[in-house]
């Protein structure tokens, strides 16, 4: 076995976040809480991964069901001591270190954790609390050392003197434990406070008093170790990964007009020189190329857009967009669109489930649904595919050249031959053959009105 264990305690209702899904599967950047934790992890290649559920356990079991990891039980929630002690019956013999995290700081950094374990077992502790050096450290649990510098304890801030209140270095709540010898610690913590739980802090002053060494690793960053008790805790949080998003982007090329007012998923790439303009999100694992022009407001999640794309004022979801392709304003390209090169979806059009060839134009009004339009086909203003008979849903084609009047119905199944001529207010119910031009609407007859 692999001498690192991780242990993830997640079992907590967060009664601050009010809401009936567990705290751990709040999302911040569009990913759980729990998922920044793991991905944080991943890199450590432990031997085997314990997540420790509760509260609502089905949920983040169900979220997690694909991951490898063990599901620990904590019946009822007595603190965080009582929530590492449910893994001991998995590890009573394991001779190795227990890396401890908490589901609800997702921030942590991989780095971090990495020099915690190898100062850990560098200096042959019991036990090695992550710890950060902040100004104003009120409300948290400060880190009591010796002269020598050896660590005795965890002083909670109701529980410490005036001078103690003055030290600068807190707890993080992330623990590096050597096992066996954490079991015995945890044997002796006691659920004699108000809220009759269990503590794991206390089980550091156990293992000073039992004469083992105890370590404290004081380089983390404050914004690592920021837990999730509420929703404000979750705004500050979205607000830090997003700026460190935006400016990486930035520093790589990329031009953002208006940080505060711009949104962009972690795992989103996109190339140099792209401006993103202000009131935009790109959520998901969407793929911006070089030279694109995105925004004002604009939704773009899950899509692919190549090189030199315009998007004004538009949604897009789950969709593909070749170079030179002008989308907007006030589209909506719904999933499985695709748009070829250097065509256009324009003014308060919808696309689903369709190919947009390339030249072509679907400039204002239409709706193309399940439908393939060739090369250089002109869609002309408020032109409907009927897709759709309220039980199945049927393909239109449109081939290449061709070109549509305005406010045209194709009554799908229907297959348009290349370079044919729709006139302007047809419903189109049959193929119509190439070269040809088709006229579907009754001949218009004018009557003299009657005087009343």
């Amino acid at each position: 076995m692999n001498k690192l264990t991780v242990v993830i305690l997640a079992a907590g209702e967060g009664t601050r976040m009010k809401s009936f899904l567990p705290k751990v599967l709040h999302k911040l950047n569009g990913r759980p809480l729990i998922r920044w934790v793991l991905s944080a992890v991943a890199p450590l290649k432990p031997g085997k991964s314990y997540i420790v559920v509760g509260h609502d356990k089905k949920q983040v079991c169900s979220e997690l069901s694909k991951d490898k990891v063990i599901f620990v039980e904590q019946k009822k929630q007595l603190g965080s001591g009582h929530a590492l002690k449910q893994v001991e019956r998995y590890l009573k013999r394991y001779k190795g270190n227990i890396l401890v995290l908490c589901g609800d700081v997702p921030l942590i950094q991989k780095q971090t954790l990495s020099n915690l374990v190898s100062i850990h077992k560098k200096q042959n502790n019991a036990a090695t609390i992550l710890s950060s050096m902040i100004d104003n450290p009120f409300s948290y649990g400060r880190i009591y050392r010796l002269p020598s510098g050896q660590v005795r304890g965890i002083i909670e801030e109701k529980d410490a003197t005036d001078r103690q209140r003055e030290i600068k270095e807190i707890n993080s709540g992330i623990y590096c434990f050597s096992s066996p010898v954490i079991w015995d610690a945890l044997k002796k913590i006691k659920s004699d406070n108000k809220k009759k739980e269990y503590y794991l802090t206390d089980a550091i002053s156990f293992l000073s008093d039992m004469g083992e060494n105890i370590g404290a690793y004081p380089n983390a960053k404050f914004e690592e170790i920021l837990g999730i008790n509420n929703r404000a805790d979750l705004a500050r949080a979205e607000k830090i990964v997003r700026g460190n998003i935006l400016k990486n982007l930035m520093l790589n090329g990329v031009t953002i007009v208006d940080p505060e007012n711009t949104y962009v998923s972690s795992q989103a790439k996109i190339g140099t020189d792209t401006v993103i303009f202000p009131g935009t999100v790109i959520e998901g694992k969407t793929s911006i190329g070089k030279n694109c022009r995105i925004g004002p407001y604009s939704y773009i999640k899950d899509s692919v857009l190549a090189d030199n794309v315009e998007v004004v004022s538009s949604y897009i979801y789950s969709s593909s967009i070749s170079k030179r392709v002008k989308i907007g304003p006030f589209s909506h390209l719904r999933p499985g669109t695709k748009v070829k090169e250097g065509a256009k979806v324009g003014n308060f059009s919808e696309t689903k489930n369709s190919t947009i060839g390339a030249g072509s134009k679907v400039n204002h009004l239409s709706y193309i649904g399940d439908s393939y339009l060739g090369k250089h086909v002109n869609i002309g203003a408020g032109t409907i595919t009927c897709n759709y008979d309220g039980v199945k849903k049927y393909k239109t084609i449109i081939g290449d050249r061709s070109f549509v009047g305005s406010n045209v119905n194709f009554v799908a199944p229907v297959k348009i031959g290349p370079e044919t001529l729709i006139g302007a207010g047809s419903t189109i119910t049959n193929n119509v053959p190439k070269k040809h031009m088709a006229i579907a609407r009754a001949r218009q007859v004018n009557k003299v009105k009657k005087k009343k």
